[in-house]
């Protein structure tokens, strides 16, 4: 069963609550109330823009995402939208407006992200930065690699790089894709891991620029409380948060005589 998390905010926590677990997908709903919470963080804060998700299938996610967000505002999910068949698109939609989200909220965009030039994303985002976007599309590092370049030539000041199933042990070498991206950005930091939930429902990384860390951070490990792994994860030279269903800590304690 999934772990009983949800973000605060009432569209997104009803979904979570009734309507999640009918869309198909393997996403997290221990990640999308996170995520939905770094969504509304950002409105709190009074940043705007546009939400991308590359690897969309049939919205499980990205409904989540697009209930956290303004009036106004809108979500574009990036897909091949060919796999397992052509209806997949349309069961997209369906589930969309299924659960609240109509086409002034959200949009499918029929593209492989590896043939998205960073203008040709911007112009389909009506030009504005992006705040967050979602990585889960080809799962091998080289796509990944590529995604994350796209990400970082749109993403706001403030924004946030999520990227899926980063410490999944099927796809073991995505990580290294994430390392060199950091290390070619040192203006970006790994600000929070939030844990796998099982075999499935895999680990994510959220990035952003490192004057934006404050602006999450507390907030997460407040928000959160109960999943914060106190001890923080060790993210090339500072700490970050982690979140994690089950937050233990090993304590070795020395035996009585």
């Amino acid at each position: 069963m999934s772990t009983e998390i949800f973000c605060g905010y009432g569209p997104v926590d009803a979904y979570l609550a009734d309507g999640f677990e009918r869309v198909p997908g393997m996403s997290s709903r221990f990640s999308a109330a996170i995520c939905a919470r770094v969504l509304r963080r950002q409105a709190e804060a009074g940043f705007k823009g546009p939400v991308v998700e590359i690897g969309t299938f049939e919205g499980r996610f990205l409904v989540a995402m697009a209930l956290a967000l303004e009036p106004g505002e809108r979500a574009y999910g990036f897909d091949t939208f060919d796999w397992p068949d052509e209806q997949v698109e349309e069961r997209f939609l369906a589930n969309c407006r299924a659960n609240g989200v109509g086409p002034e909220r959200v949009a499918a965009v029929r593209r492989d992200s590896r043939n998205i030039a960073p203008i040709e994303l911007r112009n389909a985002t009506d030009g504005k930065p992006v705040r967050f976007l979602h990585i889960d599309g080809d799962h091998s590092p080289e796509t990944v690699a590529s995604d994350l370049a796209l990400a970082q030539s749109v993403l706001s000041p403030q924004g946030v790089i999520a990227i899926d199933d980063v410490l999944h042990p099927e796809f073991p070498f995505l990580v290294v894709a994430v390392h060199q991206h950091l290390r070619a950005h040192p203006d970006m930091r790994l600000m929070c891991v939030i844990d796998r939930e099982d075999i499935v429902a895999a680990a994510k990384f959220l990035l952003c620029r490192a004057d934006a860390v404050a602006l999450y951070e507390q907030d997460l490990m407040t928000r959160f409380a109960a999943y914060h792994y106190i001890m923080g994860g060790d993210a090339l030279g500072h700490l970050c948060v982690v979140l994690t269903p089950k937050p233990r800590i090993f304590r070795l304690e020395r035996a009585r005589e």
